[in-house]
């Protein structure tokens, strides 16, 4: 695999607590030169990228991010809000606690509170696998195709660690209804990404990528 393959597979992502507006506008240029399938940004970031991509790359935002434990309607609130100002796709977090405890129900109707908020646009939901035993893993690995959601996604890269090998084949052998597999967090290397997409993994979450690209000169 060609690393323009890769880019291509790539949510090019910047969600530091310091971005600044020039930095997402840089953000967004990369995505443009390198063919990105996305930019990652802040919620108040969305209508800037949005504005200055003009639908010639997608613009993703995150949810409860990063911690998860905001109420279902806030959420329901957020990712309204980001479809408004104009963002194609949308990065939830579960509630990981709910999930820890046991309280599937509430975890599910969790997700789809979102995803009936931002129907028409692609759901990818972070479960936060450092986070989680791999029998939890798996149970959302069955909530989350249950969902509706068209994604499962390993991290939100502000927790003890990112994506891993072994969650996305945990991932790939326990999806359902055509369910797709987002890893992020910690991809440093082609070798790295290329391992992930083989895997099983449709889209990746790094900002890495493209600085490859650039170091090589592409």
């Amino acid at each position: 695999m060609n690393i323009n393959e890769i880019l291509n597979k790539c949510d090019h992502t910047l969600l530091l607590q310091t971005a600044t507006s020039d930095e997402i506008i840089s953000l967004c240029d990369d995505a443009l030169k390198y063919k990105t399938a996305s930019v990652c940004v802040p919620p108040c970031y969305v209508r800037l990228a949005a504005e200055h991509l003009k639908g010639e790359v997608k613009v993703c935002t995150v949810i409860g991010f990063p911690n998860g434990n905001t109420t279902s309607d806030s959420k329901a609130f957020e990712a309204k809000e980001a479809v408004a100002n104009g963002a194609d796709e949308i990065d939830m977090v579960i509630n990981i606690g709910a999930l820890r405890e046991g309280n599937y129900d509430y975890v599910l109707n969790d997700m789809r509170a979102v995803r009936n908020a931002c129907k028409g646009k692609i759901l990818k939901v972070i479960i936060e696998t450092c986070l989680l035993s791999d029998d939890e893993k798996r149970v959302m690995c069955r909530l989350v195709s249950e969902s509706g959601a068209d994604y499962i996604k390993t991290s939100t890269g502000f927790s003890k660690s990112g994506a891993t090998f072994e969650d996305v084949k945990l991932f790939a052998e326990n999806v359902e209804n055509g369910l797709k597999i987002k890893a992020a967090g910690g991809i440093s290397s082609i070798a790295d990404a290329e391992e992930f997409i083989r895997l099983g993994a449709d889209r990746l979450g790094t900002s890495r990528i493209v600085k490859i690209a650039k170091e090589m000169g592409i």
